[in-house]
């Protein structure tokens, strides 16, 4: 647990080991965090709600805390991946452009799209569907972003770089433990969602855990693309696919 908030948060936990036994026990865990920082990020929405301030500020506010919470580190992966990607070049060169320290227009471009995306989704759950849609979208976004992260790190999925967090977590969680936390993730969210749909919980289960399911599909998409085209996973391609994740769990809610 240590290891999964010292790592994905920048709360001062302490980490006292750091090693792969320690990294495959905070991959596991990453859920979890996902479920701290995104109650942070819902009571810091809903608190704003509450001071009379509109939905869209309240939306912006939901989306910046997991940033804040996690130093952009997630953003900073999505932006360099994008970056490396979309230069078309070999892995070796690609793997150099996101190791750089500028953004370029690629990584931009994405930022810009994928925030607007969550803020958009965010700002019409809280004015249309009510502070509870609202703030239960928030919650399972996070989650599904960090378990995005478990199946990342399951055996059989290399690093593409021998050093860094990316090597250190990659390969460490068993198939049948990043299955089994993602399922209870999908199962959690619908009965979650069942509850917040009182009026229709057959519909609301279905559609948290569609948002579920397909935010998972979308981060292995993403996933096998950077296996096939970088020979692996870094720190910034984790980070790349918890906003996958996250963004797209976000876009299906919009549609229930």
């Amino acid at each position: 647990m240590r290891f999964a908030l010292g790592t994905l948060t920048v709360l001062p936990v302490g980490v006292p080991r750091w090693d792969r036994g320690s990294a495959r026990r905070g991959m596991e865990w990453a859920p979890f965090v996902g479920l701290l920082v995104g109650l942070t990020a819902a009571a810091t929405g809903l608190l704003a709600l509450l001071l009379g301030t509109s939905s869209l500020l309240a939306a912006v506010i939901s989306v910046a805390v997991p940033a804040v919470l996690t130093r952009a580190l997630h953003l900073d992966g999505l932006a360099d991946v994008a970056d490396g990607l979309g230069s078309a070049k070999p892995a070796g060169e690609a793997l150099r452009v996101m190791k750089r320290s500028d953004i370029g227009p690629f990584g931009v471009l994405t930022l810009v799209l994928v925030l607007l995306a969550q803020v958009a989704v965010v700002n019409e759950l809280y004015g249309e569907g009510g502070w509870a849609q609202g703030a239960l979208a928030v919650v399972v976004s996070c989650v599904v972003a960090r378990t995005a992260l478990t199946l990342a790190a399951r055996s059989g999925v290399p690093a593409a770089r021998p050093d860094g967090l990316g090597a250190l977590v990659a390969d460490t969680v068993p198939v049948r433990t990043a299955v089994l936390v993602a399922a209870g993730v999908a199962v959690v969210s619908a009965a979650l969602g069942a509850v917040v749909n009182w009026w229709n919980p057959l519909f609301g289960a279905v559609s948290y855990l569609f948002a579920v399911v397909l935010g998972l599909a979308a981060a292995e998409l993403l996933l096998r693309h950077c296996r096939r085209r970088l020979g692996g996973v870094t720190g910034d391609v984790f980070g790349a696919l918890a906003e996958c994740a996250a963004t797209v769990a976000l876009v299906v809610l919009a549609f229930g």
